[in-house]
């Protein structure tokens, strides 16, 4: 007796080879038959010819936090996504001695741009070490398959308190912290992540913990991967910072383990610049270096007021405005001396920067008074030569009038397709970059696949099913290790999504008040997607979420070398 049949279907394997039309049966969680499978089954599953794959996995999310209240992960599930890898820039909550609790939430509150009382109030600390995390997270039986980083930033945190933002460890702080990757790698840690992006700022304006570590903590750290043999080294870099391709090929090469750096996008303000890096990494894999690019195949955009400008926060005139309250924000955008120094940041911007002063790019979303409704959906720049203003005065002053309430959308990233057709095609990219679980108030890109599906796909045909498959699948299980998920084989786990070719995409954003502390979040809905199974336990229908809370997910703790 199989425990389920899927029949009819068009069968993706995601390992890039040929659709083909047949059966799929499970047993036990695991993909028993492909092709034509016997029966009688639990259940049978009409597909009606649509497309069975393998479910997505999605390499760069921040669900470290909201899994401890929510074990669905979020909207995640329900685009599609089956698995999901945590802990990514090296940025997490364990290990987290208690003392260090509200200081961990604060930098996260920030980085990951999440409310700060929906993290103190939601975040369940039943855990210290790193072990003792993934212990939990089985406890709360998830519904998607969770793999996570050991993060350098709370091993940091554990070890130096809140000096880890303010100096250089000593010799016996690095030591501690290399017992606490190597137990963590021991635990089950997928490997090592760390970041040192000059726009990933904590609390109070301080750098991440991670970007104050010098280069031989960081080796020190790092090498813990190769004393183990397993383990992928991930770092959050942006672009023209040190720790560049040729000092990751370096790594590569010395720990024999696969280096993943993100981000990678299309910058309009050095166009040149993703390229440049995804063909120094195809050189760098030709020469025997496991060194990859985590690549977004959709915009990037950002819904912001400039009461929380996370948009902002790498600039340098904004630093004093990170944790202000409304009135010193107001005040100080009043201030001309504020606005000048704000404008010079653009004349001679440094670099790690999000946003560069492309005023063509920041649209007005949403006004909060009627007199200004017709500048919905027009760029500063556009009103601004309107009223033959600057751009920044005409930024501030819009907000200003509406007491900071005012909405703005900046497309930061991403914005030409055809740069990014380009790197998406490229193979020293993976694509990924979704940071869904972080940065909720802005944006929602967790439905990276299925715009992919959609977009890519299907609108540009810019690239076929199996491959776009392949990419999301196949691919990162490969690259990351993860046995046994990422394709439609016999023996393999059970992790599955059904979809109409011809409708799948995602919807737009929408904002709903559903987190800790009342907190909203912008989320997207699936379209054309009929259904999702993990570990062989169907948990999305198309319409809402099966079953109860919790779900057949597993905290995934061993990975192949």
């Amino acid at each position: 007796m199989q425990d389920l049949i899927i029949k009819n279907a068009t069968i993706i394997d995601g390992l890039g080879g040929p659709q083909r039309h047949g059966d799929v049966s499970v047993k036990d969680g695991r993909i028993s038959g492909v092709g034509e499978v016997a029966g009688p089954a639990s259940r049978v599953v009409d597909a009606g010819g649509r497309v069975l794959a393998p479910g997505i996995i999605d390499l760069h999310t921040h669900y470290d936090a909201q899994l401890t209240w929510d074990a669905k992960a979020s909207p995640s599930p329900a685009l599609g996504v089956t698995t999901v890898v945590i802990g990514n820039c090296g940025f997490g909550i364990a290990p987290c001695p208690p003392p260090m609790r509200t200081l961990m939430a604060q930098n996260l509150s920030v980085v990951e741009g999440m409310s700060l009382d929906a993290l103190l109030s939601g975040v369940q600390w039943d855990f210290e070490s790193f072990g003792e995390y993934l212990a939990f997270l089985r406890s709360r039986k998830t519904v998607p398959n969770v793999a996570a980083f050991v993060g350098h930033t709370p091993v940091r945190t554990a070890v130096m308190g809140a000096e880890g933002s303010e100096r250089a460890a000593t010799d016996a702080e690095v030591a501690k912290m290399r017992v606490h990757v190597r137990d963590a790698m021991d635990a089950g840690a997928i490997g090592f992540a760390s970041s040192v992006g000059t726009n990933h700022i904590g609390y109070g304006g301080k750098p991440m913990p991670s970007r104050l570590a010098s280069e031989a903590e960081l080796d020190s750290l790092v090498d813990v991967l190769s004393d183990v043999g397993r383990g992928v080294f991930h770092l959050g870099a942006g672009e023209g910072e040190r720790l560049g391709v040729d000092a990751l090929e370096k790594i590569a090469k010395r720990i024999g383990r696969p280096v993943v750096f993100s981000p990678v996008f299309y910058n309009p303000a050095f166009p040149e610049r993703a390229g440049q890096r995804l063909a120094a990494c195809e050189a760098a894999q030709a020469r025997g270096a496991e060194l990859y690019g985590q690549v977004s195949c959709q915009p990037l955009s950002h819904d912001f007021t400039l009461d929380n400008a996370y948009l902002m926060f790498s600039l340098d005139a904004w630093k004093p405005l990170q944790t202000a309250d409304r009135d010193t924000i107001a005040r100080t955008l009043r201030d001309p001396a504020f606005r000048e120094r704000y404008r010079e940041g653009f004349r001679n911007p440094k670099k790690g920067l999000i946003f560069y002063g492309n005023w063509r790019m920041v649209d007005v979303a949403a006004c909060a008074k009627p007199q200004n409704l017709a500048l919905e959906g027009r760029s500063i720049a556009d009103i601004a030569a309107e009223q033959g203003a600057d751009p920044v005065d005409v930024f501030f002053d819009l907000a200003l009038g509406e007491d900071l309430a005012t909405v703005f959308n900046a497309k930061v990233m991403n914005s030409d397709e055809a740069a990014v057709g380009a790197l998406i095609r490229s193979t020293a990219g993976v694509i990924a970059q979704s940071d869904a679980g972080a940065h909720l108030e802005f944006f929602c890109d967790a439905g990276f696949a299925l715009y992919m599906f959609g977009r890519w796909v299907r609108e540009l045909k810019a690239m076929e099913l199996t491959e776009a498959v392949h990419r999301v699948t196949g691919l990162p299980a490969k690259l990351y290790r993860i046995p046994d998920r990422g394709r439609i084989a016999p023996g393999a786990f059970a992790d599955m999504i059904l979809l109409d070719p011809e409708k799948v995409g995602v919807s737009k954003t929408k904002r709903v008040k559903d987190m800790p502390a009342s907190a909203s979040r912008l989320v997207r809905e699936p379209v054309g997607l009929g259904g999702v199974w993990v570990n062989g336990v169907e948990v999305f229908d198309g319409r809402d979420y099966v079953g109860a809370q919790s779900g057949p997910g597993r905290v995934l703790d061993k990975f192949g070398v």
